[in-house]
């Protein structure tokens, strides 16, 4: 890989292994911390998603309009600030405010290093955002199985351990960054909301409306570990450091596993059928959960999720990307990304009040029952664009 690119996948490192300490906690921290619902954790982590998703747009902007560097450095900056606040303010009010906008500063970040990973790399195609792709998962294996040992000592190093990881992004962006951003290719930069102004192939646009309302639908199953799966860990007494090690062993075996997954998808070669295998993969891995009582089973069910979620996450951009008229590719996977946050934000409030309403064993079989829609989205998503293909041939 080329220099730059090196440069990208430590910068991300970094980043996710910040936010690693921070994200699988949330929920943990305002219901047994803080003792709030788990409904109103779901309220504000639907709030930090939602500007995640409006920092992603505006850093796609600015990304075009002004440029990479300060695009990073203003979105840094944010994170950075409110991060420092966060460690020495955080009761519920300032926690949730100073949450919402780190998830805006970093939303405006990390589009920016996968489009700079493509830039400044075009030749190297699927291979350079695999590597931004592996690095955010080296991250979460770091910074969750840091996380858990300092939150046993105690939740207020969480949050200066936060602090820290940005102001080390920051300083390795301000050195490395400026100069790499003259290097990438504009011509291959494209904001969301300058190319939805102009939906001019309809079919594949619907179809890319019917993939990803399943996609929609998994990460809001997907997000049950982080919101209600890991309260309930606490509920029966599994330890906090147990729990972080298991968002290790899936950012781990994401990391290993590549070899055999690529092994796997020589085999499964369609991207529809490795969305059946993996989505099946992921219902099961619900089942094994929904009856898990230590850490061992937990564990296993991780490890299951994990071959599930990389079997899915990746084929279902790769469909996206397909179905993009020319010229259309960054639109398509701006749109992909943000249906995956929307998963993110939903899923803990929707979640949240029905574990408080009712119970955890109902919230699995609605799990189960919303991963069905994902085998019918798939099969059906691309008639239309078929039946065009075959009109015009």
């Amino acid at each position: 890989m080329p220099k730059h690119v090196w440069i990208l996948v430590v910068l991300t490192t970094i980043n996710v292994t910040g936010a690693s300490f921070l994200w699988p906690l949330n929920t943990i921290y305002m219901h047994n911390e803080l003792g709030k619902s788990l409904a109103f954790a779901g309220l504000i982590l639907l709030f930090n998603q939602g500007a995640a998703i409006i920092g992603n747009l505006v850093g796609g902007v600015l990304f075009d309009k002004i440029s990479a560097y300060k695009t990073v450095v203003i979105g840094t900056i944010i994170a950075l600030i409110s991060s420092i606040f966060l460690a020495f303010y955080h009761s519920i009010l300032p926690y949730s405010i100073f949450l919402v906008l780190i998830g805006f500063g970093a939303g405006m970040t990390r589009p920016v290093l996968f489009a700079m990973a493509g830039s400044v790399w075009p030749e190297g195609g699927r291979r350079a955002f695999n590597a931004i792709y592996v690095a955010q998962n080296l991250g979460v294996a770091i910074g969750a199985a840091s996380g858990g040992y300092i939150a046993n000592i105690s939740f207020d190093y969480i949050f200066v351990a936060n602090a820290i990881m940005f102001s080390v992004f920051f300083t390795v962006v301000l050195v490395t960054f400026k100069s790499m951003d003259k290097e990438r290719n504009r011509q291959m930069s494209t904001s969301v909301i300058e190319q939805s102004k102009k939906i001019t192939n309809k079919s594949s646009f619907v179809a890319l409306l019917i993939l990803c309302s399943g996609f929609l639908l998994t990460w809001v199953a997907y997000s049950q570990w982080q919101s209600t799966i890991s309260s309930h860990t606490q509920d029966i007494g599994i330890p906090l450091d147990l729990y972080s090690t298991l968002w290790t062993i899936n950012g781990g075996l994401i990391v290993l596993g590549q070899p055999l997954i690529k092994w796997i998808t020589s085999y499964i070669t369609t991207q529809k059928m490795q969305i059946y295998v993996g989505n099946t993969i992921l219902m099961f891995s619900f089942v094994v959960a929904m009856f898990a009582e230590n850490f061992s089973m937990f564990a296993i069910a991780m490890a299951i999720l994990t071959f599930g979620e990389m079997l899915v996450w990746p084929a279902v951009p790769t469909l996206a990307n397909d179905l993009a008229p020319k010229g259309r590719a960054g639109f398509y996977q701006g749109f992909v990304n943000s249906v995956a946050a929307g998963g993110r934000m939903t899923g803990p409030l929707v979640g949240g009040l029905i574990v408080d309403l009712y119970n955890i064993q109902l919230l699995f079989f609605v799990i189960l029952g919303l991963l069905l829609i994902p085998f019918i989205t798939t099969r059906i998503f691309d008639r239309g664009v078929q039946t065009e293909t075959a009109d015009a041939s």
